[in-house]
């Protein structure tokens, strides 16, 4: 099991997100937040927006160019906004390996695909969470996936590989602007992405001054 650092500093809030569910809050500007996949080979779906302006959303593929690491995400990455506002870095990482190509899992592509009726995804915990803050459809936008492994072959193949993750893993970020953070704890059971078993995951949020 991976052992995660000490945390110092004020916690401001310390979750446990159920199997399946949705979670979300404004992480303020030098906020850390730590996302802790406790049983292990749990994808973590996970969008943000600037929390100031709804329009500048998580930008995958300029995070991607700007930080010039491929298509997975680690330590050192900054996530980027369409408007290129840094929004959040990773600053500790025990996984190595966090997808943003693959988009998260719906009831539309969960039929599309696997041929399964009223089976929802994570698009519907992201548009349930999001309708909080007055946002919907035109407010998504192609999202992470914590602790998720997407694999693309030499000819250009990729699907849901298997996940690789191990209990205990955890990747901490640092908020570089005051960011709304949106997760849904993937509960996808139809592809081996949470190894047919969606699990709980662990979500705390402290001050470090």
């Amino acid at each position: 099991m991976s052992e995660q650092p000490t945390i110092t500093g004020n916690i401001i809030e310390d979750t446990t997100i159920a199997a399946g569910a949705p979670w979300s809050r404004v992480i303020n500007k030098d906020e850390m937040m730590r996302i802790v996949d406790l049983e292990g080979k749990q994808a973590v779906d996970f969008l943000c927006w600037n929390a100031q302006d709804h329009e500048d959303r998580y930008a995958a593929a300029d995070t991607m160019k700007i930080n010039k690491t491929g298509i997975f995400l680690t330590t050192g990455t900054t996530l980027y906004s369409v408007g290129l506002t840094p929004l959040l870095t990773i600053v500790a990482d025990s996984c190595g390996f966090h997808d943003t190509i693959g988009g998260c899992c719906s009831a539309d592509l969960n039929k599309f695909r696997y041929d399964v009726d009223n089976q929802t995804g994570c698009r519907e915990n992201f548009l349930s969470e999001i309708d909080k803050y007055g946002m919907g459809k035109r407010d998504m936008s192609a999202n992470v996936n914590f602790f998720m492994y997407v694999p693309v072959a030499e000819n250009g193949d990729m699907d849901m590989g298997p996940s690789i993750s191990k209990p205990g893993d955890y990747v901490d970020l640092r908020a570089e602007s005051d960011v709304l953070a949106v997760i849904s704890n993937c509960p996808q059971i139809n592809n081996p992405v949470n190894d047919f078993n969606p699990t709980p995951v662990q979500v705390t949020v402290w001050n470090p001054a």
